[in-house]
């Protein structure tokens, strides 16, 4: 048996409407809002009595989705939101943007900081790290030559 494909990447947030806002201005598409809890959520987490309101948003091509959540119940403690981009355990995307410096100036409206600064690799590609909410980091690569 093998991976038939990636279904999506998930981010614990604090704050669900911030984070919907940021991942939409990134260029994300929100396919739907619902909330879960039961007994189903508590097996699949290990968690008891857990309720969580979900947003799960697509990219624009369709093939990659996000799922972004905050819990309910129970409440747990918010890691530091400024730990360096090599912490282990520090989930990192990384989307191909038409151009670095205006997806990022978009970005800065809903709180977005740079990590580093927007780097170029020969004339391949531009890219940089910006954390978002809730200390979350995002590439922004841009490819200067398409295949």
């Amino acid at each position: 048996m093998t991976v038939i494909r990636m279904d999506h990447a998930g981010y614990v947030v604090g704050d669900l409407q911030a984070a919907i806002a940021f991942f939409v201005e990134l260029g994300l598409e929100l396919e739907g809002e619902a909330t879960v809890e039961g007994a189903w959520v508590d097996q699949l987490i290990a968690l008891e009595d857990a309720k969580a309101d979900i947003a799960m948003l697509r990219t624009p091509d369709g093939r990659s989705r996000i799922e972004l959540s905050t819990f309910q119940r129970p409440l747990t403690a918010v890691p530091a939101p400024s730990a360096p981009v090599n912490v282990p355990g520090i989930p990192r995307l990384t989307f191909v943007v038409d151009s670095v410096d205006e997806v990022f100036g978009r970005l800065r409206a809903h709180g977005a900081e740079l990590v580093g600064e927007i780097a170029q690799y020969e004339d391949i590609y531009r890219y940089g790290y910006v954390r978002g909410p809730e200390g979350v980091i995002i590439g922004l690569c841009e490819e200067l030559q398409r295949a």
